[in-house]
């Protein structure tokens, strides 16, 4: 092993008298340097804007979620809410209620979910952090809105010139004799605007709890959902285990995973096909190395022949290249993820590409990353060196 290992390094950093070949086994390195460096800065890349889309979402979305498995309600008992709050890793817990309601300010009526939240909400959740313009509601009859319902409403803060009027229909049945027997109404004022995404700024408005539970005629201990901030480390399994437990009745327990579910799908098949798409460059590359060392192997036909005289199998004749291509592919891998290291600390550090004039360009290094590179680079290279260390046994022959 020693005696191949030897041989194949020589051969890695010795010149040929041939400059042609010198020109491929060049090109080859370069191609995978490139390769391993282009891969892993897309893979930081995507690994950056993947943290940047799911920040906004995390600003809403609690660690654990409980939503009934059956109807609209749940109910909550303090009982339940004690047993709930005895379960290791459960820091806090918020009651919500929602339901889509009908707003209308002045002649201008939009759609939404108008959704009721305690004093625990804004502990649970970081949505204070989203509020753009005023600030988060501090008593009843009023709201936060998202961005864009208060575009469509065309309402302001704490607007002088009128109220927003929000209208739900009645349960029940029978024949409507009265707009007042068809709709639940009430009246607010915006307090504040909100900006996380472009789906959640048009869907929901934030209110009271007792309110909201008023305005809407939930009883006592009925709500939409409990939401739930856990320890940072806390076994996500085992807990929402645990919190399945506490509940009489049928219930999902979502993690913020599940919650997005659509986006976290969307992401990760994204981010297969960009690792696929530049895996199949690198593999272009080491085409060049099959080339690189084939050419090398007939550049080395006498020595091959001389070293077979002397006692060298062909097995050790085989390693001889297949190790040269392993160390060409080890070296220009390796020199390729630190380029692309270094370059994507340098993003980090001083933004020098940028989305918008006062954004820079979202990188993020990800172990993972750094090993998927390294191991896509060996295999793929280990593949290729066998292919070519083949050639020995024609020049045998």
């Amino acid at each position: 092993m020693k005696f191949s290992s030897y041989i194949a390094k020589r051969y890695l950093f010795s010149k040929s008298e041939r400059n042609a070949i010198n020109w491929i086994t060049g090109i080859a390195a370069l191609g995978i340097i490139a390769g391993a460096f282009s891969l892993f800065v897309v893979m930081s890349t995507f690994a950056g804007l993947k943290e940047f889309s799911l920040q906004f979402s995390n600003q809403y979305d609690p660690d654990v979620k409980v939503l009934p498995k059956f109807g609209k309600t749940l109910e909550f008992t303090s009982q339940t809410e004690a047993k709930l709050l005895a379960l290791q890793d459960v820091q806090l817990i918020s009651k919500v209620v929602e339901e889509r309601s009908l707003v209308k300010f002045k002649k201008n009526t939009s759609a939404a979910f108008i959704k009721g939240v305690d004093a625990n909400f804004l502990e649970v959740t970081q949505m204070d952090l989203a509020v753009d313009f005023g600030e988060w509601f501090t008593s009843e009859y009023q709201v936060v809105l998202g961005n864009q319902i208060a575009r469509t409403l065309g309402t302001g803060i704490n607007d002088p010139t009128g109220v927003i009027t929000f209208m739900v229909p009645k349960a029940g049945k029978g024949q409507i004799t009265s707009l007042n027997a068809a709709f639940r109404t009430t009246n607010a004022m915006a307090t504040g605007f909100y900006r996380i995404s472009e789906e959640l700024d048009g869907k929901y408005m934030f209110a009271d709890l007792a309110f909201t539970k008023d305005y809407l005629g939930f009883k006592d201990n009925e709500y939409s959902a409990i939401e739930i901030k856990l320890s940072p480390l806390a076994d996500l399994t085992k807990v929402k285990q645990g919190i399945k437990a506490v509940f009489d009745e049928d219930v999902f327990v979502k993690d913020r995973v599940q919650l997005n579910d659509q986006l976290y799908k969307m992401l990760n098949t994204e981010y297969l096909a960009v690792y696929f798409i530049f895996t199949l460059v690198i593999i272009i590359a080491l085409f060049n190395v099959i080339g690189s060392l084939i050419m090398a192997i007939l550049d080395k036909r006498k020595d091959i022949k001389t070293l077979a005289n002397l006692g060298a199998t062909r097995s050790q004749l085989k390693n001889i290249f297949f190790k040269q291509g392993i160390y060409m592919t080890l070296i220009g891998g390796g020199m390729g993820l630190i380029l692309g290291l270094l370059l994507v600390v340098s993003q980090m550090q001083y933004g020098w590409f940028l989305i918008t004039p006062s954004l820079a360009y979202p990188v993020k290094i990800e172990i993972s990353n750094i090993l998927i590179v390294t191991a896509t680079i060996s295999v793929l290279g280990i593949i290729a060196s066998w292919i070519a260390a083949q050639r020995v046994e024609k020049v045998l022959i």
